[in-house]
């Protein structure tokens, strides 16, 4: 389970299909292979060898494909940047990750400037466009031959730090081979399909398509920032037939003005993760692309699909509105994974949508713990099982419904509120874009619920009105009791809303 084969595969069967378009760049998989390939042997001929690492800096954009291709074949391990981190956070990743290289894009020359100043050593510095095309162009393309086992690292994903330090997730070649043929299978790709990267490859929630996407021949159409009209405009011209946005962008898609006045047909499945949905929004995505609807759920530590929100055959026979319960769940148990829902004892809870316990996984795709932190591993990984710190519910059909984080459930008068509830509430409310609920101490009470909401352009709506919204809908000791407006909400780069942040501003 060597991820080095999976791109010398794609180019001996389809060596003139489109592997990549990229604003006004295009290659099929024969010139991708070229370019990776000089890409592999510079990285080499620089002294670049197994288990080394080298980091990537840079916006959605071919050479972060090639990047994640070439790094590969040498060996070396990925460390995929968030570009949204500080110089002083970006500068803690390199010195942990003992990163030797980097390649990054221009856009980001200062800030990389300023990491290296607190870096205190000298790192390789690659900057695309022509350092970049200077530094591979004398290299052979011929794809350089190592060695490589199942669990040597592929890649280093650091979580993006708003639950303190960030922690690197360490994959193996073997967790991230395993997660591409598994979504092959559950979500029937082939080499028609087109994938785009919308959300940032920096992500899994993006970055794992590009395996299982290369591994079938398809195609991969990137663009580099996220931007309603160039979604929209990208799945028209495009032909895109698949991607998996976060609820953020959904939000900022459906309610784009002109949403409707492009043609989706190519759509044959849009998927959402990275954070919980909230049903009225499902309805929406289904309404407005007419295509199939796919909720996931999944960490960086697990490659990253835990759950997907597919019907199981016997299910696609129900009324619509039953069949749209299912697809706003977090989904069933991803294939490959061995997935538990346990209370505090450690049993597993009943099947039946109410008894509340924390989600453990085990499995092929799973890492085996966090680089460089050990303690921060033990506290997580536990006798083979990853215990994620979500809690969930769970059916008798096997869907799990996430209803919060450990650390962000609400304790109330002795009274547990989870957040997601109160949010998927006020998300059905016309006025309503974004929406995070989160607990505040209170004298008599503990901790009170305070909801922090930002409202569709044009929109006017006061604290009472959404009070009284709520009210009949979920408990009374549910219901906010703040309720405080915003402009925006903070988010971390991956476009989920902050609540770290909103805690630390109460």
């Amino acid at each position: 389970m060597n991820l080095t084969s999976i791109l010398k595969q794609t180019i001996r069967l389809h060596p003139e299909k489109r592997a990549v378009f990229c604003r006004d760049k295009e290659f099929t998989y024969k010139q991708f292979g070229y370019r990776v390939g000089k890409l592999a042997n510079a990285l080499q001929e620089y002294g670049i060898t197994k288990n080394d690492k080298v980091a990537v800096l840079h916006k959605n954009c071919h050479y972060f494909l090639e990047s994640y291709f070439g790094v590969m074949q040498t060996g070396a391990a990925l460390v995929p940047l968030n570009h949204y981190l500080s110089a002083s956070e970006l500068a803690f990743i390199l010195k942990n990750s003992e990163t030797k290289l980097l390649i990054v894009g221009n856009t980001f020359s200062k800030k990389v400037d300023e990491a290296s100043e607190k870096l205190g050593k000298d790192i390789k510095i690659i900057k695309t466009g022509d350092d970049y095309e200077d530094f591979i162009a004398p290299a052979t393309s011929t794809m350089p031959s190592v060695s490589i086992k199942d669990e040597d690292i592929a890649q280093i994903y650091y979580t993006s730090g708003t639950t303190g330090r960030s922690k690197g997730a360490v994959l193996s070649h073997k967790n991230v081979y395993t997660h591409a043929q598994s979504t092959i299978f559950e979500l029937s790709l082939k080499d028609n399909d087109v994938w785009l990267h919308a959300a940032p490859l920096f992500h899994l929630a993006d970055a794992w398509a590009t395996w299982a996407i290369t591994m079938v021949g398809g195609s991969h159409v990137l663009v580099s920032d996220f931007d309603p009209k160039s979604i929209c405009n990208s799945i028209e011209n495009q032909k895109i037939t698949l991607t998996n946005l976060i609820p953020t962008m959904y939000y900022r898609l459906v309610n784009y003005p002109d949403v409707n006045k492009y043609n989706y047909s190519s759509l044959r499945v849009l998927l959402s993760g990275g954070a919980p949905i909230s049903p009225s929004l499902v309805k929406r995505i289904i309404k407005t692309f007419k295509c199939d609807y796919i909720q996931t759920y999944g960490m960086t530590e697990t490659s990253p699909f835990l759950t997907m929100s597919i019907l199981k055959d016997h299910l696609q026979s129900l009324p619509y509105e039953e069949q749209l319960k299912y697809k706003s769940t977090t989904g069933r148990k991803f294939k490959d994974v061995v997935l538990k829902v346990i209370n505090e004892k450690g049993d597993q809870v009943k099947a039946n949508n109410r008894e509340v316990g924390e989600i453990i996984v085990k499995g092929d795709t799973i890492s085996k713990g966090y680089w460089k932190m050990p303690q921060e591993t033990e506290n997580a990984f536990k006798n083979g099982w990853l215990y994620t710190g979500d809690m969930a519910v769970i059916g008798k059909e096997g869907y799990v419904s996430i209803v919060d984080r450990k650390n962000n459930m609400i304790i109330t008068g002795g009274e547990n509120v989870y957040s997601i509830e109160v949010e998927s509430v006020l998300y059905t409310h016309t006025a309503v874009l974004e929406a995070a609920v989160i607990g505040v101490p209170d004298d008599e009470w503990g901790e009170i619920v305070k909801a922090i909401i930002v409202l569709k352009d044009g929109k006017k709506v006061n604290e009472k009105e959404i009070k009284d919204f709520v009210k009949g809908r979920i408990a009374a000791y549910k219901v906010p009791k703040i309720v405080e407006f915003q402009e925006c909400l903070p988010k971390s780069g991956s476009g989920k809303i902050c609540k770290k942040m909103l805690k630390e501003k109460k």
